[in-house]
């Protein structure tokens, strides 16, 4: 079973851009416990989206992978020991 189908970023960093790899996606805003709902945003035919929630602005840069992103920090991982 795949950890995610949908990549999921989060901001704790507090950048005004993440640039992302993967065209749609989760925001979470924060890590976890500290996050907010988790929204699925999809850039269609746009290089740009903000979170309606956190205000985040994602941009879609060609040059990084499916589920990568630039602060790469930015990427949510999961917290399973």
């Amino acid at each position: 079973m795949a950890d995610h189908v949908v990549p999921h970023f989060h901001n704790d960093a507090g950048v005004p851009i993440i640039e992302i790899g993967s065209r749609e996606f989760m925001c979470v805003g924060a890590n976890p416990p500290f996050d907010h709902p988790h929204v699925f945003l999809d850039l269609g035919n746009d290089n740009e989206i903000i979170c309606p929630y956190c205000s985040t602005l994602y941009r879609y840069s060609a040059d990084l992978g499916a589920g990568e992103a630039r602060p790469p920090e930015c990427v949510l991982k999961d917290k399973v020991t």
